[in-house]
């Protein structure tokens, strides 16, 4: 069995040709679409980097993982303590692990599969756990600034001498739609004649022109235009006055995607020419979304929305799933622990990740009730994923301002534009419900024996925006924002 992984960081569906986006960023992810399973709604569990890959990791939600956060107590997987075998739980329940050898240490044969992971991941986030259980792991060096190609060549050159032979699991990461976005002025404007997504207009700029929060449309990149991040990556904007400049976020978003399809095209390529293609698995997807616009967060992965949570992801198992779109709702976690399923390896029982193996054989579209998913690194928010409808709570809110709940219908309302709390009460209560029975069940067995958002929250607050309010204020005040920096001031007790 050969199974390979193609992570491609911040890669939003909606933005991929075959799940209906107008531009042609995605020719080579389109075409394998059309011999694979396409999923609509898989859902990280936790987002942005750091947490979501190290639910992956686990199998595990965040609250029960440790991880929630990108610094701070939470951004470190719980330990064993003094229950703590040889092998610790992490090596021995990791993702990798369990599908080389089920997880039992030192069960050595040539049937084991080898893991392989090309990922300068664990570097830029001190996320060493992530190496548990990988037999090799290729670190770009470029603490996740490199380009897709630079990627491939090691991918390339470990495929070249191992390909041919059975066994490997090889994870290749590619980070290109990743702020910043990172191609060279040499890539050209492929898009500069495409028009906008039809949901953006000026009244849209304009309205968010006028608010504020770090990654809005006047902080593009952080709390402030930064020049020199702007020289260095001149298709990373650093403010949308205008539509010309909003153009600028969207072209170089979706440039780092089409960079990243040329290079998975070269990968299903090279498996052909190494003639493993028709018998090799293949999965295409990413750690989390990014908001381009929407919540007024231009470029980046801020919240527990269906932006920054929804992931594409595309399977194909021979024999197993060639075709179909599949609608139901699943977290990403689900879909490993089904790869581990239809691998015959064994899915963990202290696992969150539930397989839909059995249903995926035949060809029924089975799923959750419900997702329930976490931010905390920009804000700290929970948000629930039911029926047609988002509903989101926020306890700390990024310095957007943004109400403390919301409820969309993003299958009528896909980029969150209007919120619908006081039109809909019970639905709104429904999600509440939801939500409250969810962390009541979780509690049970939380990491560090609390919820974890109470725990980022005494710390401080989600690690992004810890410390930045007070100069944050004066910027706003000196940018005619000076009524918005009055509501944050009082909101936050400064």
């Amino acid at each position: 069995m050969r199974i390979l992984y193609v992570d491609i960081d911040t890669l939003r569906p909606d933005h991929l040709g075959c799940y209906g986006y107008h531009r042609q960023t995605s020719p080579n992810i389109d075409a394998f679409a059309k011999t694979a399973a396409v999923f609509e709604n898989v859902h990280a569990s936790d987002v942005p980097c750091l947490p979501s890959r190290t639910a992956l990791l686990t199998g595990r939600f965040g609250i029960h993982n440790g991880v929630v956060n990108h610094g701070g107590t939470d951004a470190d997987p719980v330990i064993d303590g003094a229950g703590r075998e040889f092998w610790s739980r992490l090596q021995l329940e990791s993702f990798p692990s369990q599908l080389a050898n089920g997880g039992a240490p030192f069960r050595l044969n040539q049937d084991n599969m080898r893991t392989i992971s090309i990922s300068s991941f664990a570097q830029r986030h001190s996320a060493f756990h992530w190496y548990a259980g990988f037999d090799e792991a290729y670190n770009v060096g470029k603490f996740g600034l490199e380009t897709a190609d630079e990627v491939y060549a090691i991918a390339e050159d470990w495929l070249t001498r191992n390909g041919s032979k059975d066994n490997w699991f090889l994870h290749v990461h590619m980070w290109d739609p990743h702020t910043p976005y990172r191609t060279t002025k040499d890539f050209g404007e492929p898009f500069a004649d495409e028009p906008l997504p039809k949901w953006y207009s000026e009244e849209v700029r304009a309205q968010h022109w006028y608010g504020c929060g770090p990654h809005s449309a006047r902080e593009c990149y952080g709390f402030a235009p930064n020049p020199a991040m702007a020289s260095m990556f001149p298709h990373q904007p650093q403010e949308a006055p205008n539509l010309a400049g909003a153009r600028s976020m969207f072209d170089g978003y979706d440039n780092g995607v089409l960079m990243a399809d040329k290079y998975v095209g070269r990968l299903l390529n090279l498996l052909a020419d190494l003639r493993v293609d028709q018998e090799t698995v293949v999965v295409i997807g990413s750690d989390h979304g990014e908001n381009l616009g929407e919540m007024n967060v231009y470029g980046d992965h801020q919240t527990a929305d269906q932006i920054t949570t929804r992931i594409p992801m595309i399977m194909k198992w021979p024999g197993v799933s060639e075709s179909g779109r599949y609608a139901a709702k699943h977290y990403h976690i689900d879909v490993f622990a089904t790869l581990l399923e239809l691998a015959d390896k064994t899915v963990p029982s202290s696992w969150d990740g539930q397989s839909f193996a059995e249903s995926l054989r035949q060809g029924k579209d089975v799923g959750r009730e419900e997702l329930v998913v976490s931010q905390a690194a920009w804000s700290c928010q929970r948000g629930v994923r039911f029926d047609n409808y988002l509903y989101l709570r926020t306890r700390h809110d990024a310095y957007h301002l943004w109400a403390d709940e919301m409820l969309f219908d993003v299958v009528a309302d896909p980029h969150q534009q209007t919120n619908l709390m006081d039109v809909q009460p019970q639905t709104l209560q429904l999600g509440r419900d939801k939500l409250d029975s969810w962390r009541a069940a979780m509690l049970v067995d939380a990491a560090r024996g609390r919820d974890l958002h109470d725990n980022v929250m005494a710390e401080g607050g989600p690690y992004h925006v810890r410390g930045k309010l007070e100069p944050y204020l004066e910027r706003l005040r000196r940018t005619e924002r000076g009524a918005l920096a009055d509501q944050l001031a009082e909101k936050y007790s400064v």
